[in-house]
Order: C-alpha cells, then sequence, then structure tokens
C-alpha cells in the first residue's frame, strides 16, 4: 500500500496558544503535517528559505518584521510556497495589501476550525480563498477600481514631509516622538495625519500602515 504524500505546513504565528491550537487541529488531518513554527516575521522568512513549505499560515501582526513583510520576501525566496494569512484584520487596505504582496488566502482569525480547513485545502490545490466576512468588500473594491474610482486617491499629491509623517507612523512611532523627530508641534503632527486619513481615505493607524507598506515607504 502506498501512503498518500502529506503536505508540508509552516505556522507563523506569535501567540503560544493560537499556534498550539492551530499545530493540535492540522495534526489531526492525515494529509498534513506541520513541520515548522515560526514567532516572528524574520522566522517566517527562515523557515520558508530553510523549509521550503507547501504553505505557509501566516499571521499579519507578528514583531520582527511585520507579516506583510515577511509575504513578500517568503514569495520570494520560495515560489513553490503557498501562503494564507491568517489575521483579525478586516479592513479593505490590508486584504488588498496582503493579496499584492502575492497572499494565496485570505482568513480571519475567528473563522471556525471547518473553514480554515476549507481555506487549508483550497490553497493547497491552488486556489484562491478568501473569509466569506471580507469576500463583499474586495468585489465591492474591484467594481469600485473598474467604475473608474480611486481606492486610495491623493498620494502622488502628498508632501514630503506628509509621506515622512506617514512613514513614521508606520513605523510606529508616537505623536511625541514624530514630533521631536521632525521638529514640530504635536498639534501639527496629529493635523498631518488627520489629512492623511481625509486625502486618502483610510480611518486608523493600521489602514495608514497597511497603505504605507504598500507604497513602498516602509522598508522590507
Amino acid at each position: 500500500m502506498v501512503l498518500e504524500q502529506k503536505h508540508r505546513l509552516v505556522i507563523a504565528e506569535d501567540h503560544t496558544i493560537l499556534r498550539e491550537g492551530l499545530k493540535a487541529l492540522l495534526a489531526t488531518r492525515p494529509d498534513l503535517e506541520v513541520v515548522g513554527e515560526a514567532t516572528d516575521g524574520r522566522e517566517a522568512v527562515r523557515c520558508a528559505e530553510e523549509l521550503n513549505p507547501d504553505l505557509m499560515l501566516l499571521d499579519l501582526s507578528m514583531p520582527r518584521s511585520n507579516g506583510l513583510e515577511a509575504l513578500k520576501e517568503i514569495k520570494r525566496l520560495s515560489p513553490h510556497t503557498k501562503v494564507l494569512v491568517l489575521t483579525v484584520h478586516k479592513t479593505e487596505d490590508y486584504v488588498f495589501t496582503a493579496l499584492q504582496a502575492g497572499a494565496d488566502g485570505y482568513v480571519l482569525k475567528d473563522s471556525s476550525a471547518a473553514e480554515l480547513t476549507l481555506a487549508v485545502r483550497s490553497v493547497l490545490n491552488g486556489e484562491r480563498y478568501l473569509s466569506p466576512a471580507i469576500a463583499t468588500t474586495v468585489v465591492s473594491g474591484y467594481l469600485g477600481s473598474k467604475d473608474g474610482i480611486s481606492l486610495r486617491p491623493g498620494f502622488d499629491d502628498l508632501s514630503s514631509r506628509e509621506r515622512e509623517v506617514l512613514k513614521l507612523i508606520a513605523e510606529g512611532y508616537r505623536t511625541k516622538d514624530i514630533a521631536e523627530y521632525l521638529c514640530i508641534s504635536p498639534k501639527t503632527v496629529e493635523k498631518h495625519r488627520a489629512n492623511l486619513m481625509e486625502r486618502l481615505n483610510l480611518h486608523s493607524v493600521s489602514a495608514l500602515t497597511a497603505y504605507a507598506i504598500e507604497k513602498g515607504l516602509v522598508a522590507n
């Protein structure tokens, strides 16, 4: 009897309890084998390069190189590896940025075990998988762009100072730190941030961060 070859998986998730839960869940599937674990973005990239897994479950919010940066490197170093993003982020900006960076699937952490299993199998079969909760957002964004509506207007019109502020926000600096670094007042920083959110139609720091990564303002 010839045994079916198992698909090799890596789990990149910085929360131990969740990572162990995912490992236990996937271990119940006879065709899946967890061959590596990573607790931050750099470890995820190293695992992809050294293990060349069939699929990586990748959290977007991790220390030492976030998931979006790691995703680009994983796709560059291990093109064979499918990447299934597993995250809490539901905003349009995170979804589109992850897909543009090469994600093969996008699943929310509040999904059921059955949905996660379906997502893993779909991606391994060469299909793209999106959680139903965000699929409508993706379709709406696509239709909006087809109608000539810019999803993220105004980047080319941003001043050099606004780009500086955007970059520092994306790198995690606080208002006070940005003000000191740029030699401006905290109120001016807050005004720049408010203007950025209005002009780019982005309404949270996480959305600004995803946008800055997409535009290459934050180095990999």
